[in-house]
C-alpha cells in the first residue's frame, strides 16, 4: 500500500486521538471542580437546583435546598461549584456591584421621555412621514392627493354646512 492509502486512515486516528484527549480533560476538570466542595459552598446540580453543601463524603453530598430540607446527592450530580458572589447573585438576587456610581436605569419609561410641548405638537401632526424611497407613480399620485386636497375649502370650528 502507498503512503497515500494510509493517510485518510492516519488523519482518522489523530482525530480520534484528539478527541478522547479533550474529553478526558474536561472529565479531570470535573472531578477537580467536585473534589474542591466544601461544606457552605452554593452548587448548581445537573438538574438546575441550587443549594448549600452541607456536608461531603466519599461519594455523596448533603445539600441544603432550603429551611429544613436537606438533600442527599450522589458527587456526580454536582454540575458546578458556585463562588460566593455569584450564589448569592442567582438565589438571593444580591448584587456585589463594585460600580455602585454607574447611571442607573429607571423602571419606567417616563422618565425618559420628553416634556416638551413642542414635540407634542408634532407627535399630533396627522401628516404621513417619509420613511423611504418612493417610485415615480408614487410620487405622481402623492402631487395629485395634495392638489386634491388643496383644491377643496377647508372647514373651521365655527362654520356649518346647512344654512
Amino acid at each position: 500500500m502507498s503512503l497515500l492509502t494510509l493517510l485518510p486512515f492516519i488523519v482518522l486516528i489523530g482525530a480520534m486521538f484528539l478527541m478522547t484527549r479533550s474529553a478526558k480533560k474536561k472529565q479531570q476538570q470535573a472531578i477537580d471542580m467536585r473534589n474542591q466542595m466544601q461544606p457552605g459552598s452554593g452548587v448548581r446540580t445537573i438538574g438546575g437546583m441550587y443549594a448549600t453543601v452541607k456536608e461531603v463524603s466519599e461519594d455523596t453530598v448533603l445539600l441544603d435546598a432550603g429551611p429544613g430540607v436537606e438533600l442527599l446527592f450522589a458527587k456526580n450530580s454536582i454540575g458546578a461549584v458556585l463562588t460566593d458572589d455569584e450564589y448569592n447573585r442567582i438565589v438571593h438576587g444580591i448584587e456585589h456591584d463594585l460600580k455602585s456610581d454607574a447611571d442607573v436605569v429607571p423602571d419606567d419609561a417616563s422618565s425618559l421621555t420628553e416634556t416638551d410641548d413642542s414635540s407634542d405638537v408634532a407627535a399630533s401632526d396627522d401628516t404621513p412621514v417619509d420613511l423611504g424611497k418612493k417610485d415615480a407613480a408614487d410620487e405622481q399620485a402623492d402631487t395629485a392627493d395634495e392638489a386634491k386636497a388643496d383644491a377643496q375649502p377647508k372647514k373651521s370650528e365655527g362654520d356649518s354646512e346647512a344654512k
